[in-house]
């Protein structure tokens, strides 16, 4: 009898670049190097620790030129865009017609991050439940000084378009509030400020969902909760997020089947309503209020430092969701999540969010061996690894529960070391008080 060849899975593989330089692109490029799809994947710019994943490429993410050529030249066939500024530029309608797929919304779509008053005006319009607002330019000054006087305090004030995560200002005092918006509306944040949307504050406590949608159908991944403050206790300036934590222990079933049908569900489908193409990621940055889940912001990427949380949760082939993003047959894929707890902790430069030294000697990420370091801020100097920006490694531990990845990550948080070097102690302390999720 003739000896029968074993069965084999045979999966298309494919060229993938993943754009951007941070701790999202790094621990997207993990979950990328990790699929079965992938013949090779290329990083631009990428960083040392995107190193380790793939081929990093000098290139300019907002020149859709060069971008282009090196796609073509290397027979790409999907482009993962990790920050949102090549998408509210437009990078996926340039692609369009184009022999690569690109996970990202069309500008249209971005405009859910790239514009305040675009998105509020969205949520208005279908029914999706969000704070209050108006919006107003600089000749409708004093209308905006009399709609600050209808509101109870604090006043939350935000420039429309994209300022870099400085572009959301809260104030308690009343006359504050109408000398930081003729601030804004004189160019505080440049042209973003151009316009400034005035909202009523919500109080309540913040978390982030993330879906990945074809634009018909969606995934819903591992939410999280992030710290913006730099100081512990939530005090001090705000920043690019100093930490995360995935499960949210307040984020029941009962509080997610709500964020699904009242927000979730309208949203994808109030971009089909509009004719907007959107296939990619929709980060739902909401507030629970008594139980209730109201929108704060849309961003249209997935967010950072809580990608480093949620892809280690992730128990999925990521390319393959990304495969079924691009083809429209996100419904038939399997995407399960891990039931343990990911705790992530940014170690930043002294000095963040304001003024800080580059260019310190990084030693200890090696001798952490037990959990996970993303690269954020780093380059490479001489066969040594320095800080290059603000938010310079994210450390993930993932647990059985919340106590154990707190204790394991503070103790590989504890073995990195360079001048000045700052963290904050207390991520995910504050969730101790809920019960405990296993």
């Amino acid at each position: 009898m003739e000896k029968q060849l074993p069965l084999r899975i045979i999966f298309k593989t494919m060229n993938v670049l993943l754009l951007g330089s941070g701790g999202r692109e790094h621990a997207l490029a993990v979950k990328i190097a990790q699929s079965p799809c992938l013949t090779k994947l290329f990083i631009a710019p990428g960083n040392p620790g995107t190193a380790e994943c793939g081929q990093n490429i000098s290139l300019n993410i907002s020149d859709f030129d060069a971008i282009g050529k090196f796609v073509m030249e290397n027979n790409i066939e999907m482009l993962v865009v990790g920050p949102e500024d090549p998408l509210v530029k437009g990078i996926a309608d340039y692609f369009n017609g184009k022999p690569v797929s690109v996970i990202g919304p069309s500008k249209k779509g971005a405009a859910l991050e790239g514009s305040k008053d675009f998105a509020k005006d969205f949520m208005t319009r279908h029914g999706i439940p969000t704070a209050r607002y108006e919006s107003f330019y600089k000749n409708g000054l004093q209308k905006g000084y009399a709609f600050l006087e209808k509101l109870t305090p604090p006043f939350v004030l935000k420039a429309d378009g994209l300022a870099a995560g400085k572009g959301v200002i809260i104030v308690d005092n009343l006359s504050e509030a109408k000398s930081t918006l003729k601030e804004m509306l004189d160019g505080k944040f440049g042209a973003a400020s151009n316009k400034v949307v005035i909202e009523e504050f919500l109080r309540g406590i913040e978390v982030s969902v993330f879906v990945l949608t074809d634009g018909k159908s969606y995934k819903i991944l591992p939410e999280a909760k992030d710290y913006k403050r730099i100081g512990e206790n939530d005090c001090g300036l705000n920043t690019g997020g100093m930490g995360a934590v995935s499960p949210v222990p307040f984020a029941s079933k009962t509080f997610m089947d709500k964020v699904e049908k009242n927000i979730i569900e309208p949203t994808v489908r109030g971009l089909q309503e509009d004719g907007i193409s959107y296939k990619g990621f929709i980060f739902f940055g909401l507030i629970n209020c008594d139980g209730a889940p109201y929108v704060i912001e849309y961003n249209v990427r997935m967010g950072d430092p809580e990608t480093e949380a949620v892809m280690p949760r992730l128990d999925a082939d990521i390319l393959d969701l990304f495969d079924g993003v691009a083809k429209g047959t996100l419904d038939t894929k399997q995407c399960a999540i891990r039931p343990e707890t990911a705790v992530t902790v940014v170690i930043v430069s002294g000095g963040y969010p304001e003024e800080y030294t580059k260019g310190y000697e990084i030693e200890g990420i090696s001798s952490v061996t037990e959990n996970k370091v993303y690269h954020a801020g780093t380059t490479g100097v001489h066969n040594k690894i320095v800080t290059s920006g603000g938010r310079v490694l994210a450390v993930t531990a993932l647990s059985g529960n919340l106590t154990s990845a707190l204790d394991s990550v503070y103790d590989s948080v504890q073995k990195i070391s360079f001048e000045r070097c700052y963290y904050r102690r207390d991520i995910g302390k504050d969730l101790m008080l809920f019960p405990e999720t296993v």
